[in-house]
């Protein structure tokens, strides 16, 4: 009798055939691997780190370095003392120390830190609003979908830095404690952000409630709100998911500008982008360049690092990717 040859395929998952073609993507591991440096060196680097974000360097008439935090029985108010700023680097102070004599390394892992928290609560409030106010316009259509569509276009025409320089006035006007001002630029770019997350989940809940699941879950009888976040949503996940991973650089590079600019993270807290803003000294510019070429490679890299892994995602959420 002959013996049937019963081929047994692999059922692979649509989720293992996302992760399959992410690992497959070699810029996109790069990208992880970037991502995972700049999160460990930023929130565990200040756990080990022998300086303080504010601490200050100081050097006696005899040459002997010491600082706020370990005094070694001198007086930084005694003559002769002077504040060690602007040094080049060395093994006391890899990166060197900045104008005002704070070890620049340290400073750029609070400034990490700083500068992707940011990120991450900027684009997690754009992901909220976005998904919130584009699925109830894609669901229920007409005239509020009419309203929040005409809503989106509003924001779109808002210029955003004006407003940021407005905001930043008045934060001035009224004596806000800086450290204040951290949650008011995390509001105002989030709010000047979600247009663009309700535009493409609208778009994508328009093509989708029709389909016969979704008359299914109407003829069930349940809730509408329970549609769009169990239902709908869900199928928007993958989009979301590189829009988010796409909108962490740039969110990251708007903060950088920001600051740069002196409307953005305030002084004395530290962040990549305040630390490039010693640039607008010429002198600083031309003489001592370690002093902001290290946090421009930081935010360099780590938009690098963002837009390679959201590239990874696009190509492997993508159907008609073969490789």
């Amino acid at each position: 009798m002959a013996q049937e040859n019963i081929n047994l395929e692999k059922v692979v998952t649509p989720g293992q055939l996302v992760t399959k073609r992410f690992l497959r993507n070699k810029l996109a591991i790069v990208g992880v691997g970037i991502l995972i440096a700049m999160f460990i060196f930023s929130f565990l680097g200040p756990l080990i780190s022998p300086y303080g974000e504010y601490t200050i360097f100081y050097h006696t008439i005899d040459g002997v370095e010491f600082s706020t935090e370990n005094l070694q029985g001198n007086n930084p108010a005694e003559i002769g003392v002077t504040i060690a700023n602007k040094q080049s680097p060395s093994s006391l102070h890899w990166f060197g120390t900045d104008k005002d004599g704070r070890d620049i390394f340290t400073r750029l892992m609070y400034g990490g830190r700083i500068s992707l928290t940011i990120g991450f609560v900027v684009v997690l409030f754009q992901l909220g609003l976005g998904v919130t106010l584009g699925g109830i316009a894609g669901y229920f259509g007409g005239k509020i979908d009419n309203l929040i569509m005409r809503m989106v276009d509003i924001m779109y025409c808002l210029p955003a830095l004006p407003i940021m320089l407005i905001i930043s006035s008045l934060l001035l006007a009224y004596d806000v404690p800086q450290d204040q001002k951290i949650y008011w630029l995390t509001l105002v770019m989030g709010i000047m952000g979600w247009a663009g997350v309700a535009r493409l989940v609208r778009g994508q809940i328009l093509s989708l409630r029709e389909q016969e699941f979704m008359v299914a879950t109407e003829a069930t009888g349940i809730h509408p709100s329970r549609r769009i976040l169990k239902h709908l949503v869900p199928n928007v996940m993958p989009q979301l998911i590189v829009v988010a991973t796409m909108g962490m650089g740039g969110v990251i590079l708007t903060e950088a500008a920001y600051s740069y600019l002196g409307i953005g993270v305030p002084f004395p807290y530290a962040s990549w982008g305040n630390m490039v803003n010693v640039v607008k000294d010429p002198i600083i510019l031309r003489e001592y360049i370690f002093m902001w070429l290290p946090p421009g490679v930081f935010i360099l890299t780590t938009v690098l690092g963002f837009n390679f892994v959201g590239d990874g995602l696009r190509d492997a959420f993508d159907p008609k990717m073969k490789r």
